[in-house]
């Protein structure tokens, strides 16, 4: 699965990521996870890309990396030309006003003993954005925009509202700013179904209203396809394939992204589920394999995959695969495991 490269990188991006590794470390044994290994991608202006993968893949901490927090232990992140790991903290503060993040669990990521007004007018009282007067109408105008009735919620706290009222008033906040980029971090992955399409809706309309360009963090393929005009597929801190997602659905290139889809639900009793295609556990991040990090669950897997780590290449048009021996576009992977 997994590799580096710069093949599907394009030159009128608002946001290029190159090379980026964040690593942790593992107390005093001198040890360190490996979250983020070595990815390269792109977003252009509009665009949504979708980072799709397992948990523990390191796509939240890539969103978060993006951010700098933390900052990453390598790599190179530019945002409208800025390199965002050259900037001290203070420029770094300013340009987060252009950069906003929504986390995954609404109730949480909202302060408890502040109001709903509250919480929305703090961005632009840090900023002294206009008068006071100003401020808390502007906090109202957005609450108003995302579905929140402000005549009704502006006193209440978040304890007071459901998980999509509270997702609603968290895009609320990221929003008072006007910022050009939003990373979504599994914005919905704690809502009931239902409630996740409104809230998907929502950010749709946002993103057409405001011409936003978003960073969509998911695990479910099916909500990544809705709403990502391209997709990165990630697993161990590694990229294994970037495409538009109906490409990815209709011919996976990678093992791995092959077994996402076929781990998709089906909500018909008389559909016959086909078994996955793939073994064990995913390795530690401590430890990972060398070669290809899928190789020791991949049923195509041969030497080569355990010893040199693939690089991503166009096997189509626009699609972009880290894999030696691909499930279309390459050379054929063999039918038994070696």
């Amino acid at each position: 699965m997994a590799g580096t490269g710069k093949a599907h990188l394009r030159d009128d991006s608002v946001l290029r990521v190159e090379d980026l590794v964040v690593e942790f470390p593992v107390g005093r044994t001198g040890l360190k996870v490996n979250a983020v290994s070595g990815i390269s991608f792109d977003v252009r202006r509009g665009e949504t890309l979708g980072i799709v993968g397992e948990s523990g893949c390191g796509k939240s901490t890539t969103g978060r990396a993006i951010m700098q927090l933390p900052r990453p232990t390598s790599g190179q992140i530019l945002f409208e030309g800025a390199d965002l790991n050259a900037l001290d903290q203070n420029e770094m503060r300013r340009l987060r006003t252009k950069i906003q993040m929504i986390f995954q669990d609404p109730i949480s990521s909202l302060n408890p003993r502040r109001s709903v007004l509250d919480i929305v007018s703090e961005p632009l009282n840090i900023w002294k954005v206009g008068t006071k007067a100003e401020r808390e109408e502007k906090a109202k105008a957005v609450l108003e925009e995302v579905g929140i009735d402000p005549a009704v919620a502006a006193g209440r706290r978040a304890h007071q509202f459901s998980g999509g009222q509270c997702q609603r008033i968290s895009i609320a906040r990221s929003l008072v700013l006007s910022p050009s980029l939003i990373i979504c971090d599994e914005p919905v992955s704690a809502l009931d179904v239902s409630v996740q399409a409104q809230v998907l809706n929502l950010l749709e309309d946002l993103k057409r209203d405001r011409e936003l360009t978003l960073i969509f963090i998911a695990h479910d393929l099916a909500v990544v396809k809705s709403i990502s005009d391209r997709v990165v597929v990630m697993y161990l801190g590694k990229m294994c394939e970037v495409v538009e997602p109906g490409a990815l659905f209709d011919r996976p290139a990678h093992p791995y992204s092959k077994v996402l889809i076929d781990s998709i639900p089906v909500a018909d009793p008389t559909v016959e589920i086909a078994g996955v295609d793939v073994q064990g556990e995913p390795p530690s991040p401590v430890l990972p394999p060398s070669g290809c990090r899928f190789n020791p669950r991949c049923p195509h897997a041969q030497d080569r995959c355990r010893t040199e780590e693939p690089e991503l290449r166009e096997v189509a048009p626009g699609h972009f695969v880290a894999c030696h021996f691909p499930l279309h576009g390459g050379e054929a992977p063999v039918s038994v495991r070696v």
